[in-house]
């Protein structure tokens, strides 16, 4: 994360009503459902605060997740055992402010994502995507994720790739 923005837990003192992607679901999803989310622990967000204006420049949330295994590319199960499923970690959402997009602060809550995850206690094998639409996709495969076999909109990363990238 670059010094511009600190990256936070999202709390009651972050002005959400005036964050906007451009993609009204997740507009209103940081408006009105992340807290609840949150405060049910199905998933966390974690914000980019744009230091100079002290307002959310982006988000991601993470949960756990599972992917079943026949949905994997055979090149990756030949090499895991042979589990019905396998543990996963799935960010459902991540939006940057719409005059912030291009920067590359994508990639960096991207990263922050995957770091959290790798570092994580329990085991996960990928971080799971849920391509909103074709640009979403497109940056998630720029960036390695590879489709699910039943459902190409559901992409994933293998951790130990991410891993050798980042780490």
């Amino acid at each position: 994360m670059s010094a511009r923005f600190r990256l936070e837990i999202l709390n009651k003192n972050h002005n959400r009503n005036a964050f906007t992607c451009g993609e009204e679901v997740l507009d209103n999803y940081i408006r009105s459902q992340a807290s609840q989310d949150m405060r049910r622990r199905i998933a966390n967000c974690f914000v980019a605060i744009d230091i100079a204006s002290d307002q959310i420049a982006g988000y991601y949330t993470i949960a756990s997740a599972s992917i079943t295994t026949p949905d994997l590319p055979a090149d990756i199960t030949k090499r895991l055992p042979r589990y019905p499923s396998i543990p996963a970690v799935r960010i459902g959402r991540l939006a940057v402010a719409k005059n912030l997009q291009g920067e590359g602060l994508g990639k960096a809550l991207l990263a922050d994502a995957t770091i959290k995850v790798i570092s994580a206690n329990p085991a996960s094998f990928a971080l799971l995507v849920d391509a909103k639409n074709d640009k979403a996709e497109k940056f998630y495969k720029h960036h390695g994720f590879i489709p699910l076999n039943t459902s190409p909109k559901i992409l994933f990363l293998p951790l130990a790739t991410a891993e050798k990238i980042l780490l």
